[in-house]
């Protein structure tokens, strides 16, 4: 290394720092966390880094990379810039796929060999501030970061002081500073360049571009300890956003979420399940589910934003909880639950939202609206409020709510979590069960119930219009409604005349 120590006694990375990269993630932290990266993670400044066999989530991240030159211990915040000796560049690669097995502490997934080359030069901070860094990161050519150090939640000195609270900070230890938003993923093949410069300084200082070639790793992971394993939110988390996803998709470079049509089963909602409840009413299957003990399946209170309006689908939730300042400065920016409901919702499903019953607040506008209906959603069920009620009633998608209210995110809820179970207008809805809804009202149904049910209220529905037509002709409800043995056979003899 051109600072003079070519292995660093500690590299310490921080999770969460610019500006940019807080508001994709949605969560905003209250003071730095980090995690520490071995020593050999240390990878060549034009070197190639594996992507491990079984893995596809391999992300790079640039970063302003600080190399601390007096030691510090116990140092102020307006002090701790005076530390660092020089700057350089960095790449902090992650393994998606081991990230949940780390849960936070960044040893398998962020420590492999090679996973944060530094270099090629490191310059001098001396007369360079600490707010006057840029770094940029380029894939294939491409530029994909850009950001400068004035952006920082966590300045260079607060960083420095904060750590030297808890640990000496020696000659030629290494402080990760943070990624910008723009990380993605990379595959076999592809050339990541990443340069720090000071380009408002005398002579506009560089780094010089760090290179890092990506190749395929062909040793598998044993069965001694945990495996690769990934799902639809690592996939969308790691290439950035889902339009990020599906562009990834698009051009072959992305596996498809285990959600989408072309990923998933076919579900219990079949063709020839679809067609049974076909014209049934919601009233006739909700009979149907009272004669085998299920009594609170009603999203009660919710009513269609078009007259007419039918929905079926599957369930995919979204649960927000009671609003707090200090849960929504965290949770409610950004790429939050709520955008990433409307974003990753797939062709057929009906997104339901859990808001405790509260109308006096908007859950759902005509921007995430539109999303829904572009993805192809059946429809959407919040047993909250919908703002932009106007535009949305002219979007064809159905929208079940409890009516309109003009207030933004952020008075009374906090968008917390998708694809959990959730009460909505008081009954209890899991990811995958099925949603029926018309005029009368908005009913969930097991899916394991769904074929005994949709056929016996399909019967149920011819049966009732047979019933109303003799009603129609004159005849008395007593003994027609429900059917004495009398009618049932004179029904079943038409029903046979007609087969």
């Amino acid at each position: 290394m051109s600072y003079g120590i070519d292995t660093p006694g500690k590299i310490v990375a921080v999770h969460l720092n610019y500006a940019s990269r807080i508001a994709q993630r949605g969560r905003t932290p209250e003071f730095a966390s980090y995690f520490f990266k071995p020593a050999s993670s240390l990878g060549a400044t034009n070197g190639t880094i594996e992507r491990p066999a079984g893995t596809e989530l391999l992300s790079f991240e640039g970063e302003i990379a600080l190399v601390i030159g007096e030691p510090a211990r116990w140092v102020s915040p307006e002090d701790g810039y005076k530390h660092v000796a020089k700057i350089t560049a960095a790449n902090d690669f992650g393994l998606y796929d081991l990230r949940a097995a780390d849960k936070g502490s960044n040893v398998r997934n962020k420590g492999g060999d090679g996973y944060t080359p530094i270099g090629p030069v490191a310059i001098s901070t001396e007369g360079i501030a600490q707010d006057a860094w840029r770094v940029r990161t380029w894939v294939n050519g491409q530029l994909v970061q850009e950001d400068s150090s004035d952006t920082l939640k966590f300045s260079f000195g607060q960083l420095v002081a904060d750590l030297s609270q808890h640990m000496t900070l020696e000659t030629g230890d290494v402080i990760l500073t943070g990624t910008p938003a723009g990380s993605s993923v990379v595959i076999p093949g592809d050339v990541v360049e990443v340069e720090v410069d000071a380009p408002a300084a005398p002579g506009a200082p560089t780094t010089g571009r760090l290179i890092t070639t990506i190749t395929q790793g062909t040793h598998p992971f044993g069965d001694f300890g945990n495996k690769p394993k990934t799902d639809d939110l690592q996939r969308v988390e790691a290439w950035g956003d889902t339009a990020a996803h599906e562009a990834a998709v698009a051009a072959g470079r992305a596996t498809p979420l285990e959600g989408e049509p072309e990923a998933a089963a076919a579900g219990p909602l079949t063709d020839e399940i679809r067609k049974l409840l076909d014209g049934v009413a919601v009233a006739t299957v909700s009979a149907a589910l009272r004669k085998r003990g299920y009594v609170d399946i009603f999203i009660d209170g919710v009513y269609p934003n078009h007259e007419g309006d039918r929905i079926l689908g599957t369930a995919k939730t979204l649960r927000f909880i009671p609003f707090r300042p200090d849960l929504f400065k965290a949770h409610g920016g950004g790429y939050n639950a709520q955008k990433r409901a409307f974003d990753s919702v797939n062709e057929g499903e009906v997104l339901v939202v859990e808001a405790r019953g509260v109308p006096s607040t908007g859950t759902v506008g005509d921007v995430l609206a539109l999303r829904a209906q572009v993805r192809g959603a059946a429809g959407i069920v919040t047993d909250g409020g919908v703002r932009d009620f106007a535009a949305v009633h002219e979007f064809e998608i159905p929208v079940f709510s409890q009516g309109a209210h003009p207030s933004v995110l952020g008075r009374r809820h906090v968008p917390w979590e998708t694809d959990v179970t959730i009460a909505c207008g008081g009954a209890a809805v899991q990811p995958g069960d099925i949603i029926m809804g018309d005029r009368d009202g908005v009913i969930v149904i097991p899916p394991f119930l769904l074929e005994e049910v949709a056929r016996d209220s399909a019967m149920q529905e011819t049966e009732d219009a047979w019933v109303a037509d003799q009603v129609a002709k004159g005849a008395a409800v007593d003994g027609l409604f429900p059917m004495n043995a009398e009618w049932r056979a004179r029904y079943e003899a038409e029903q046979s005349a007609q087969a």
